[in-house]
């Protein structure tokens, strides 16, 4: 198996209005040794395309609207060629140094790496307690029905191995905040080996999130119980 370095991964972030924050996400990603960053940008107000071109980073512009559309669409991207995809936020909430722990569990055979902020060593700067209680029943309904362990569900820090891209990317169609979930079911569908590794989640720097706790909660309870209904391994090959 070949080893990937942290220069062969491609970065994926979204964006929407991140002006006071892309910089210095960039900035610490090429401390890191990432060169291959892509911003998929949500038709941003402000200077967020701008900042990013000042970096010398690849812009691409969403079609649609809504993180899960943005990925989705940065995912059937073609400038794809690196040994692995990282997707991450762009408000300054993650930490880029974590992403060497994940690419070493890729390195380990893991196919999708994903940050958790409640194994031991990981916590969350930034989490109101509806939030918690909420991403804890998601966990638990995700455990049950798919006899996964997750610790953590809603927490869009994650790294895919090339091959996992290729298996997971036509069967999603998440438009919001709940594409995290839905890959991390259709992940466990497709039998991909799963890792956690602890994350620390700081606060926003700037700004304001766009996520709402209670319309993002529902969608995301709402994908869960289609993905249920919609059935094992079997039936979504056959979709």
């Amino acid at each position: 198996m070949k080893t990937i370095m942290n220069s062969e991964v491609t970065v994926l972030i979204p964006t929407l209005n991140e002006e006071a924050n892309i910089a210095g996400v960039i900035r610490e990603l090429g401390q890191m040794g990432c060169r291959n960053i892509l911003i998929i940008d949500g038709n941003s107000r402000d200077r967020t395309v701008e900042v990013a071109k000042e970096f010398g980073v690849d812009v691409i512009f969403q079609n649609g609207r809504g993180k899960g559309d943005a990925l989705r669409q940065a995912f059937n991207h073609d400038g794809l060629n690196g040994g692995a995809v990282v997707i991450m936020d762009a408000d300054g909430s993650m930490n880029p140094k974590e992403i060497m722990l994940f690419i070493e569990a890729l390195n380990s055979g893991a196919d999708l790496v994903k940050g958790s902020r409640f194994l031991r060593y990981g916590y969350s700067e930034d989490m109101s307690v509806t939030r918690r209680v909420g991403n804890r029943f998601f966990v638990f309904l995700v455990n049950r029905f798919w006899s996964a362990d997750y610790t953590d569900l809603c927490y869009g820090f994650a790294a895919f191995s090339n091959d996992a891209i290729k298996k997971l990317s036509p069967y999603l169609k998440s438009k919001n905040f709940e594409i995290e979930t839905e890959v991390f079911i259709k992940a466990k569908k497709l039998g991909l080996n799963v890792v956690e590794t602890p994350s620390i989640e700081s606060r926003r720097r700037h700004g304001s999130s766009n996520l709402s706790a209670f319309k993002d909660g529902i969608r995301i309870l709402k994908t869960i119980i289609d993905e249920f209904f919609d059935g094992p391994l079997t039936k979504l090959r056959s979709l």
